[in-house]
């Protein structure tokens, strides 16, 4: 057992002297598979992703410009937070933008079922922004966050696409007032 410990210390003074002699500190495996998921991405002209921190590829930016739906015209912006226990465990992604939608609440809380209970380590981070894109095409009033959204869109859609529209341009919807997000 002492010689667990003195091993681990050890480890630890090598670490410490690989960052003071600025070599590079271990490549953990959720940034393994994050970086093959990226590098196999082909995303359409309509999005784009945009690392804040180069060094810090577990931590990007994902931008959603719809060309057609409801939301279309928009910009939207997507913070991803992948965690070392990716795959086992999906990214947590919140939309920067505080957005009329029925599956996006106004604190930028997403429901996506694959972000939640569907999510599986063979999903990758593709899986997601497809999912994403897809909410903008069809928005799910079956399994919402925002209720009031998910309402309009059951019961008036007509109002509902009024409502998005009002909601882009900045507008207030209901008393609450939105996020101007058109290009």
């Amino acid at each position: 057992m002492l010689k667990i410990w003195s091993m681990k210390k050890e480890q630890q003074k090598a670490d410490q002297a690989d960052v003071v002699s600025g070599k590079k500190k271990k490549v953990t495996a959720a940034q393994l598979r994050v970086q093959k998921d990226l590098d196999e991405l082909s995303l359409p002209s309509t999005m784009k992703t945009e690392f804040p921190d180069p060094d810090n590829i577990l931590k990007f930016v994902l931008t959603i410009e719809p060309d057609e739906g409801m939301y279309k015209s928009g910009r939207f912006t997507f913070n991803f937070d992948v965690g070392q226990n990716f795959p086992h465990e999906p990214p947590k992604v919140t939309c920067n933008e505080k957005i009329y939608h029925p599956n996006i609440d106004l604190q930028g809380k997403v429901c996506l079922n694959i972000l939640r209970e569907d999510w599986k380590p063979v999903l990758n981070l593709n899986a997601v922004i497809v999912g994403l894109q897809f909410l903008f095409l069809e928005p799910n009033a079956s399994d919402p966050l925002n209720k009031d959204a998910a309402d309009d869109l059951r019961n008036n859609r007509e109002g509902f696409k009024r409502n998005v529209r009002t909601s882009m341009g900045g507008g207030q919807v209901r008393g609450e007032a939105f996020d101007r997000v058109l290009k």
